[in-house]
């Protein structure tokens, strides 16, 4: 049996699609393109710097311009990169507002 057999559903159309389709879907999925302030591209694990004062919403808190926020996520959105800092669950960044490391 190859790949060419296989089937799956793909929920955005509502239809059975070949495996190999749904492979070259999710790769195009993939490319999204997640630029910081001065243009460099972000990728999962990059660690960036904060370039201004940002107050977190929610947890009463202000990170400081010059924090470092290490081993970022992409969450396919090219505007936004979900991180982690101490203190703070389900930090989302504007990319705008990073500088890559």
């Amino acid at each position: 049996m190859s790949d060419n057999d296989d089937y799956v559903y793909d929920e955005a159309s509502g239809e059975w699609i070949s495996a190999e389709q749904a492979r070259n879907r999710v790769a195009a999925d993939d490319d999204v393109v997640v630029r910081d302030s001065v243009g460099n591209i972000l990728k999962d694990g990059d660690q960036v710097t904060l370039i201004k004062d940002l107050t977190v919403k929610g947890a009463g808190q202000t990170l400081k311009r010059g924090t470092l926020i290490k081993s970022i996520r992409l969450t396919g959105d090219p505007q936004e990169i979900d991180c982690k800092y101490e203190g703070i669950k389900g930090l989302v960044l504007r990319a705008e507002f990073v500088r890559k490391r």
